[in-house]
């Protein structure tokens, strides 16, 4: 005896691998967005590090070409900030390819918190900040840092991110792109899971039809 498949089993698989591919598709057409602006890379100094030799510079750099339309480093700002609110550097910074740099000052011994601001390739401001310990060496001169912020002669203007996604931070952007992968996971699941659940209820109901049909009352008279 041959076992049927019944049609619309097959109809569901086909609707399931619709499903799956809208559900990447999806997935990924809003990650690429995303995926679209600079993020942080390496850092001198790093973060969480404990710095005992001042650096000629500071230094942000990204994963691609940095947007400085102007050549004047509008949008663009590399801040560093002692325990007690007190601003280091002159707020000058240089940019080069996917880097920026500013000439490194800082004061005292303790903690320190960077805060850098870039303008994307995709034109999008991204920002974040972080924190590093100074130990100076022996016989440092240490800066006596302003309460003022520096902003090389009015040309730099740091910009709070908004709730519209023209300021996203570099750990922000990577929190987005995860999400769309286990979106893009959990979608796959999905539709095998519906597939499997599918093919057992038309799998059984085939059985029955064929059990149906090899019921005595379905098989033709015998002649005598």
């Amino acid at each position: 005896m041959t076992r049927r498949i019944h049609p619309i089993a097959g109809f569901a698989w086909i609707a399931v691998a619709v499903l799956g591919l809208a559900t990447a598709g999806a997935a990924l057409g809003t990650a690429a967005p995303a995926a679209a602006h600079n993020y942080l890379v390496s850092s001198t100094p790093a973060a969480g590090a404990t710095l005992t030799t001042l650096p000629p510079e500071f230094e942000i750099t990204t994963n691609d070409v940095l947007l400085n339309i102007d050549g004047n480093g509008s949008g663009f700002a590399l801040q560093v900030r002692d325990s007690a609110g007190r601003y280091y550097g002159d707020g000058c910074i240089r940019i080069s390819g996917p880097s920026m740099t500013t000439n490194a000052a800082l004061g005292a011994g303790g903690t320190y918190t960077v805060t850098w601001q870039v303008v994307s390739t995709d034109s999008h401001i991204v920002s974040d900040t972080y924190r590093f310990t100074w130990k100076p060496p022996q016989g440092f001169t240490a800066s006596s840092g302003s309460t003022r912020v520096p902003d090389c002669h009015g040309t730099i203007k740091l910009e709070a991110p908004s709730a519209g996604g023209q300021g996203t931070s570099a750990s922000r952007t990577v929190d987005s792109g995860t999400l769309q992968t286990v979106l893009w996971i959990g979608g796959a699941f999905l539709a095998v899971a519906v597939a499997v659940i599918l093919t057992l209820i038309f799998a059984r109901r085939g059985r029955r039809d064929d059990e149906d049909e090899d019921a005595p009352e379905h098989r033709p008279a015998e002649a005598d």
